[in-house]
């Protein structure tokens, strides 16, 4: 169920690859029109609800609380259904979620995030795992999974501009009402596709609950991958907690200009993860997975520790964009390696390490902050170094359980 198999067999291009599988990636974007939605209309979503800033966007935490818990409770049961009626699932839930988000009131706007949470949760390793069963190779199949939070990191950054025409139109309400109708004609589409599929583990090969996670645990390298999954992740949105503000306090940059710092990052990201995750896809490689996996965190570990020293201002856009691409490169990596490695429980590994990642969500920017607090901006450098560092050390791990195979 685990082996991990060679690769042999060609990788269809990306376009090719794009055109079988643009269902999953139209899900990929629509996951995070809601919370985009409720980012970019802070201000006025606050006003509405009668509360301030601070309280409303308080409340988007539930929603990493959220998809951590259902993440972790779920992860055993993804692979127990076919795959499109577990998005169909997660797609039904965004619909909901959205619709009531449009509300505005309070109580409305918490079970807004909750349920966002919930169901992103569901969504991403469903269609990821979805994405890859459509290649039987482990080269292509990593590819799409790949292909697939690639689309994510390019929506992140578009998303803002994209919704900002429609939402002249018609408000923060509107979009997140279009968001819902989306959501739900996509749900439908794939709730139909999903009838009469087989899930990936039936009858016979299906285990108990508990038996799962030990099966998870028996992955070549899955502890320290989802290890490095959650621990970059804690260092990388830590960091971009701060990151407006480090650029205001040093370089005195207007939030206007910040933009483009923002922009900058999203893009190298994008990039990031759309080149590492090809490269890995080819059958002729100079450095295999586990190494690009240490190779990127090491210089994320470099990154991130000369970023907060920077003495001028384009060395310090320069680390941005280091920082953007490496961690993507370790991102594809994690997801390359889960989907080669997992075989038919890759849904329950990829569940998991998406729980993992909404809790190096929260760690990142708390231990940040703290760090901040203790010790400003180098503060911050030694917290998130040290984070890093011990990514690396798993990343260590991973490597070894590959040549002891």
């Amino acid at each position: 169920m685990t082996q991990t198999q060679p690769v042999t067999a060609e990788v269809p291009g990306d376009l090719r690859m794009a055109k079988r599988l643009w269902p999953f990636l139209l899900a990929s974007t629509v996951s995070l029109i809601p919370f985009t939605v409720f980012g970019m209309y802070l201000v006025p979503i606050a006003d509405a609800a009668g509360g301030s800033v601070a309280e409303i966007g308080g409340l988007r935490g539930l929603g990493g609380l959220a998809a951590l818990a259902v993440g972790v409770l779920l992860a055993p049961l993804m692979d127990r259904a076919p795959r499109e009626l577990v998005a169909a699932g997660g797609l039904a839930l965004l619909g909901v979620s959205a619709a009531l988000g449009a509300v505005g009131n309070v109580f409305a706007l918490a079970a807004f995030c909750l349920l966002i949470g919930a169901s992103t949760s569901i969504l991403a390793p469903s269609i990821g795992a979805a994405a890859a069963d459509r290649f039987r190779s482990p080269a292509a199949a990593g590819r799409a999974a790949t292909l697939v939070s690639a689309t994510t990191s390019a929506m992140a950054m578009l998303a803002a501009p994209v919704l900002a025409g429609p939402g002249l139109i018609w408000g923060w309400r509107g979009n997140l009402l279009a968001a819902s109708a989306i959501s739900l004609t996509l749900a439908a589409a794939f709730f139909w596709r999903g009838r009469g599929r087989k899930a990936p583990i039936t009858g016979k090969e299906r285990v108990s609950y508990l038996a799962t996670y030990r099966e998870l645990a028996r992955i070549p390298g899955a502890l320290p991958l989802l290890a490095v999954a959650m621990l970059r992740t804690a260092a990388f949105m830590g960091y971009l907690a701060y990151l407006a503000a480090f650029y205001d306090e040093k370089f005195d940059l207007a939030p206007g200009w910040f933009a483009l710092v923002w922009s900058l990052s999203g893009a190298s990201f994008f990039l990031g993860n759309l080149f590492a995750g090809r490269y890995l896809a080819t059958a002729r490689r100079w450095i295999v997975p586990e190494r690009l996996l240490l190779a990127g965190i090491i210089v994320a570990l470099i990154a991130v520790s000369a970023f907060y020293f920077s003495p001028t201002l384009p060395l310090t856009l320069l680390l941005t964009a280091v920082m953007g691409a490496s961690h993507a490169t370790v991102a594809a990596c994690v997801t390359t390696l889960l989907v080669h490695r997992s075989g038919a429980l890759r849904g329950s590994a990829l569940s998991v390490n998406a729980a993992g990642m909404s809790l190096g969500t929260f760690l990142g920017a708390a231990i940040g902050g703290l760090g901040l607090g203790l010790g400003g901006y180098p503060g911050t450098a030694i917290t998130f170094a040290a984070i890093t560092l011990v990514a690396v050390g798993c990343a260590l791990r991973v490597q070894r359980r590959k040549i002891a195979r």
